[in-house]
């Protein structure tokens, strides 16, 4: 089966979960990645280990679609590590899908990774020209063969000098035969939490709704610059690196989270409805309703709807049962592949002024498709509101807009984007606006992909570290 990638939507590449001390680890991390499935839809994996053996099943397509009781069966063992994954490094294969594990002077090792290496050009060519072989395109894959390397200074060692030379996203997790590593880098790009079953085992996962899912209590978040090792010991932390500033990734708040997590400490839901009220008191429009495509403009729909006054409805019906795959539509069809996803209300639509929420703008395509569909319908006038600033640069560190000419904003002035669509009006939320929903300051996040203003530059960085 091919996965059908939208082509006008972000996408985080993965999510990760990992379980210690449970009888039934490896169902706990189904589960968890089940909840997470909104964060990797191409592949899935799930590793697994009673102590002495780990066994492991990785396959393309969604969680259930993967794992089946049976072979859930076979993951035995009071640690499990799991993976949800869209590529952003390394195409989509089932070479790629993770977690990734090797065996190395008689052990075993995976790597479970959410995020984007920033200086794996420069690393992969250093361990080529020393002997490495690579068996995937993964950037993920740096950091095992970096670890290999360290072994014998022991675990904690090997991973303190594995990841002063990496540079960029990971919020990581690390299984042996008997312990699970939880890393974040020190900028905290990616969000990471650790909760607590009631049995006394240990679940780590990149939000707290695979925490929920599970009824595991949330202990506290994974810190930026952390490892935390889980062994039949208990915990141990670490923080070997120096604290630097926080570059927490804000599009979690605006699209990548479930609305149900707390992400950097903040809960989703409320984060979204209160960039819906900031817009409306930035822009103020005259229209009949307020409306979302369904469901990613929802909750900023909601705070925007409250703050204004004017209702809220449902103009367009989303088609749940969409599969993985459909028949592509031909030219003469050229409306299919949006339409059967969204469906506009007809006979709600007709001479109605409508405002509608959106999340982000990245190419535009999908959205000049749907707008059309609206005016068809007998719209009398379309208005559109973003929920955060114009994506007008490409992300290196876990987005996969990775290039200038994907992003419509980038060549674009907003009137322009405004006559592109077909929209009588077009406001996007104000970076200020954007962030104080979050109630947080700035300094807090990485808005590189609104401002330019990279916090680590890509592939510039192998000048500070010597490889042995």
């Amino acid at each position: 089966m091919q996965y059908q990638k939208s082509p006008d939507r972000p996408r985080e590449e993965c999510g990760v979960c990992g379980v210690f001390g449970h009888e039934d680890a490896a169902k706990l991390v189904y589960f968890g990645l089940y909840a997470l499935q909104h964060r990797g839809q191409e592949s899935t994996g799930i590793v697994a280990s009673d102590g002495l053996h780990v066994t492991q099943h990785k396959g393309m397509g969604l969680v259930p679609e993967v794992f089946s009781e049976e072979n859930l069966q076979e993951l035995a063992g009071h640690l499990a590590v799991g993976h949800v994954r869209y590529s952003t490094t390394g195409a989509s294969h089932i070479l790629n899908a993770q977690p990734f594990t090797v065996s190395h002077r008689g052990g075993t090792l995976a790597v479970a990774h959410n995020g984007n290496l920033v200086n794996t050009r420069t690393l992969r060519d250093h361990l080529e020209a020393k002997g490495s072989i690579f068996q995937t395109t993964m950037d993920s894959e740096v950091v095992v063969h970096l670890l290999a390397r360290a072994t014998r200074k022991g675990l904690e060692e090997a991973i303190k000098e594995t990841f002063s030379l990496v540079e960029g996203a990971y919020s990581m997790l690390l299984m042996t035969q008997d312990q699970m590593v939880a890393i974040r880098d020190p900028g905290g790009w990616r969000p990471l939490c650790l909760g607590k079953l009631n049995n006394g085992s240990y679940i780590v996962a990149s939000e707290t709704c695979a925490l929920d899912l599970v009824e595991a209590q949330y202990v506290r978040d994974i810190e930026p610059g952390e490892i935390l090792i889980i062994d039949k010991n208990g915990l141990k932390s670490m923080k070997p690196w120096p604290e630097q500033k926080h570059n927490f990734c804000i599009f979690e708040h605006v699209y990548f989270a479930r609305p149900d997590s707390d992400i950097f400490g903040i809960n989703v839901y409320k984060s979204r409805k209160r960039m819906g009220e900031i817009m409306a008191r930035e822009c103020k429009i005259d229209a009949d309703f307020v409306m979302p495509f369904p469901d990613s403009g929802n909750y900023a729909a909601i705070g925007y709807s409250q703050a204004s006054g004017i209702p809220l409805e449902m103009g367009m019906i989303r088609n749940h049962y969409i599969g993985r795959t459909f028949i592509q539509p031909t030219q003469s069809m050229r409306d299919f592949a949006v339409r059967v996803k969204l469906n506009p209300v007809r006979s709600f639509l007709k001479d109605k002024r409508v405002i509608i929420v959106e999340d982000s703008i990245i190419r535009g395509t999908t959205g000049r498709s749907r707008i059309r569909s609206l005016r068809e319908a007998g719209a009398k006038e379309v208005h559109m509101l973003v929920s955060c600033p114009p994506t007008r640069h490409p992300c290196f560190y876990g987005i996969d807009f990775s290039s200038r000419g994907e992003l419509v904003a980038a060549s674009k002035t907003v009137d322009e984007i405004r006559k592109f669509l077909n929209l009588d009006t077009l406001h996007y939320l104000s970076l200020d606006g954007m962030v104080e929903a979050t109630e947080k300051g700035k300094d807090t996040f990485c808005l590189a992909c609104f401002t330019g203003e990279y916090p680590i530059e890509p592939e510039n960085l192998m000048h500070k570290f010597s490889l042995s």
